[in-house]
């Protein structure tokens, strides 16, 4: 599997840092399992801990054919009165008859700073590759503004609005476009969590249009819904969907992932 340095540097990058501020929020050094020594003064950290999920997938087929598709899905998040913290890791890897199918690396941190019960600024970065889709790698970061039109113990819809710079590296070749430019963005959350079956269902969405040409943008989506099956094991299966108008040479514009798995919470 041949990726370019720079594409992993940057999800390295990106993961290590979230590690880094996860075990400095927790008051326990990266390098360290030592437990933080007892104190008068409130922790805001074991008052506000990190949660966060596992999701794996894996299909196998032998016969006729021969694939192999494995995926993985890493969520961590706090929430405290004045910040909020979120983490989202993921990967695919998959091959069909020995040519691969599926090759992806992915990860966005953001952070939320809350003025009020609903409305908030954000920093938020990303990185991003695709080797079927010729991506050799994206990496947007940027700040903006956010609101919270529903927020209470089983229900959140947020909007989001900011700018992003873009740094990307797609094609190969003759075909290889390395560019930097500015976008847009415009995006929603919504969760809801069900009382039976520790239930939940939600949906985000991103429109990325770049500043000083809207015909060249980019779309993510994700939808899913997700079920207990033991008191930390559940059942979850989400669709995500990527659309980029100007895609590498000879690619197309839109790519659908459907998956399904087991999600581990902690």
């Amino acid at each position: 599997m041949k990726i370019k340095y720079t594409t992993w540097a940057a999800v390295g990058f990106l993961a290590a840092g979230s590690a880094r501020l996860i075990a400095q929020t927790n008051n326990v050094s990266p390098a360290s399992n030592a437990v933080p020594a007892l104190t008068n003064a409130p922790n805001a950290a074991i008052k506000y801990p990190w949660q966060g999920s596992l999701s794996l997938g894996l299909t196998l087929t032998k016969g006729n054919s021969d694939t192999s598709l494995f995926t993985g899905k890493l969520l961590a998040s706090r929430k405290t009165p004045a910040n909020e913290y979120s983490l989202d890791l993921d990967g695919s890897y998959g091959e069909n008859d020995s040519v691969k199918s599926a090759e992806l690396a992915h990860t966005d941190v953001q952070w939320n700073h809350l003025f009020s019960d609903r409305l908030f600024s954000y920093v938020r970065s990303d990185a991003l590759h695709d080797g079927i889709a010729d991506v050799t790698y994206r990496f947007s970061i940027g700040p903006g503004a956010g609101y919270y039109f529903i927020k209470d113990k089983r229900t959140t819809l947020a909007a989001e609005g900011g700018v992003n710079w873009e740094f990307q590296d797609i094609g190969s070749g003759t075909n290889q476009i390395d560019s930097v430019y500015e976008t847009l963005r415009l995006a929603d959350r919504f969760e809801h969590k069900f009382s039976f079956y520790g239930a939940r269902i939600w949906q985000n969405a991103e429109v990325l249009p770049q500043v000083d040409r809207f015909q060249h943008f980019l779309i993510n989506a994700e939808i899913g819904v997700e079920a207990a099956i033991a008191k930390n094991l559940s059942l979850q299966m989400y669709v995500d969907d990527a659309y980029d108008s100007e895609p590498a040479a000879d690619h197309k514009r839109n790519d659908v992932k459907l998956v399904s798995g087991v999600s581990y919470k902690f």
